[in-house]
């Protein structure tokens, strides 16, 4: 594609007069200042569309394409066709003729008034046919500027979910009910919420102190037997008079807390594991302040996982170790797999990668929010609040992937219906923010997702071994959901032309944690399953058996138990080189 012309002057240098907080000190959420505007910051970052806005290149890229007009067109006579047969519908409806939904159903319109009320119907459907239109457009950019197409659909999206009708009190009939019911009363607690959470910076999602960490969640026994500045290193209690020979680490991501593998006891996938007798561990991460704002990915690496590993070899006496990633921990065991093949070290004895990018390329609506103009406007702003990405602001970037569950649905609960949000305890996990360290996360931004050397044999060097993910041989299981927001299932499938050894692939319903957090108790959602004999995701799912029925984790540790040689009693907890410190969750999931 050939470069595009820069438009209108170059916006003028600007200098940040920030400094950074001490060493050792958590600095204070920055607001930008007028000197250095957002804006600013990204058109400076920008260096082939000058300060050309998106909007500009859809006109653009729209007028000067013919398949993107004619797909304009085509979606602007699937809109008149929608809207013909809305005003048939409705007038119909008029003389009580019953008549079919014009299009999907819509959870934020469950409510029957929504269906048997005409001019509440009528309402809804305008505003799913103007909203399909509008997405529709969106489309035309999909084939032609795959960059552009991500941004346009996800703020159209953005924009057609803000104006639904059930954000607004006067269109909303649930809203209308309530108020006539309370005499208005719900409109004042509304009134109160909104007051309330706007002194916390944040819509409230679960109760205050719903869920208390080691007491309602995050209660799997267990002891801290090793500590360093990055992890807390849990080893749980045995629950069976024998165990699996070869012990299970557990490495979640460090953008929230570990605990979301260890939930309440009714759904907690760490307390399955044991039950189903294995040794398992689990890494805590540190929330990090400034003073570890120059830990680097290969610091993750070292006094993460492979620390973590030489720890459990010691205390259990075995070679080997059954390795588990969940997300961003999922792409760290990637590279930690990958350095030990290059070592020619066998620990890991299986590799187990939850919900992990593979293709870097397929990143969803993500790649709204990591292009280059993004990822330096994030650099700046993590060295200006101290040395690291605080929380709550990529708390809201995942709550912008799904508006209508985690923002709009809120909105409507607690400031329209004057409602507490219901006790959630995934959600109250959620909200528990951690921030990530500049460093890292700079160099995992710009070296994987925007220069994709992940994939690229010996494209990354890390502690001195050349990362090429042909040279692993570890057997793999691979989970990736059918809904997921922030892992798209194709791009988590690559891995099957990446790696060499043996891959069994698992496809489950729902998105990126409900679909992880499906124990068989719950009998809920399904899941395909099938050894990956093909690189091509839709030839994998054609051949599939017929869907599974509940939980993919009994599968799951099916597998695992195959490839962990024979039962053997229990370990002990530590020994005299790592003690047991505390009782688990530990220290470091404490600190905020």
């Amino acid at each position: 594609m050939p470069e595009k012309k820069t438009r209108g002057a170059q916006p003028r240098k600007r200098t940040s007069t920030l400094k950074h907080a001490p060493r050792g000190e958590t600095a204070p959420a920055v607001t930008l200042p007028p000197t250095a505007p957002r804006v600013t910051q990204i058109n400076e970052a920008e260096s082939t569309n000058g300060n050309s806005t998106m909007f500009e290149e859809m006109v653009a890229v729209m007028f000067g394409s013919a398949a993107a007009l004619a797909r304009a067109q085509q979606a602007n006579l699937d809109a008149s066709t929608r809207t013909f047969e809305l005003m048939t519908n409705a007038y119909a409806r008029l003389w009580g003729i019953s008549t079919p939904e014009a299009l999907p159903a819509d959870k934020r319109f469950a409510n029957d008034a929504w269906t048997k009320n005409p001019g509440f119907d009528m309402l809804k459907q305008a505003y799913l046919s103007n909203s399909r239109w509008l997405l529709d457009l969106a489309e035309g950019f999909k084939e032609i500027d795959p960059a552009l197409y991500h941004r346009a659909r996800f703020y159209t999206k953005q924009f057609t979910d803000a104006l639904s009708p059930t954000n607004f009190p006067l269109t909303n009939p649930v809203v209308i009910e309530e108020t006539v019911r309370t005499g208005g009363a719900n409109l004042v607690r509304g009134a109160q919420n909104l007051f309330s959470d706007a002194l916390e910076g944040k819509i409230r999602k679960v109760p205050d102190n719903a869920f208390v960490l080691g007491k309602d969640i995050a209660v799997t026994p267990g002891k801290v037997v090793y500590r360093n500045k990055l992890i807390e290193l849990i080893q749980y209690t045995p629950a069976t008079p024998k165990v699996h020979a070869v012990p299970i680490l557990v490495m979640a991501p460090w953008i929230n807390k570990y605990y979301v593998l260890d939930l309440r006891p009714k759904n907690s996938m760490i307390k399955y594991l044991v039950d189903s007798g294995f040794t398992v561990f689990a890494i805590s991460w540190k929330n990090p302040d400034s003073s570890l704002r120059d830990l680097t990915w290969e610091d993750y690496m070292s006094l993460g996982a492979l620390d973590a590993a030489r720890v459990i070899k010691a205390i259990t006496g075995t070679a080997r170790v059954n390795m588990v990633g969940y997300c961003v921990g999922g792409v760290l065991l990637e590279t930690v797999v990958a350095y030990w093949a290059a070592k020619g070290d066998l620990t890991a004895n299986t590799a187990t990668y939850l919900a992990v990018h593979q293709d870097f390329d397929n990143v969803g609506d993500l790649a709204c929010f990591i292009s280059p103009p993004e990822v330096t406007f994030l650099e700046w702003l993590m060295s200006a609040s101290g040395g690291y990405l605080d929380g709550k602001n990529m708390g809201t970037t995942f709550d912008l992937l799904r508006a209508n569950d985690l923002l709009w649905a809120y909105v409507v609960n607690n400031y329209m219906l004057g409602k507490d949000p219901p006790a959630f305890d995934i959600l109250s996990w959620n909200a528990d923010h951690t921030r990530v360290p500049e460093t890292m996360h700079s160099y995992y931004l710009r070296n994987f997702f925007l220069a994709k050397k992940l994939t690229k044999p010996n494209g990354l060097t890390l502690l001195g071994e050349g990362i090429d993910l042909k040279k692993i041989t570890t057997p793999s299981f691979v989970l990736a959901m059918a809904e997921d927001h922030i892992v798209p299932w194709k791009s988590a499938f690559k891995m099957r032309e990446l790696v060499s050894g043996p891959l069994r692939f698992t496809l489950a319903e729902s998105g990126h944690i409900a679909g992880v957090i499906n124990p068989p108790e719950a009998k809920a959602r399904g899941y395909w399953c099938e050894e990956c004999e093909t690189d091509d995701p839709d030839e994998w799912l054609n051949n599939c058996s017929q869907k599974r029925a509940g939980s993919w984790w009994p599968d799951w540790t099916a597998w695992l138990e195959k490839q962990s040689d024979k039962q053997v009693p229990p370990p002990p907890t530590g020994n005299a080189e790592f003690p047991p410190l505390i009782d688990a969750p530990g220290s470091y999931v404490l600190e905020v």
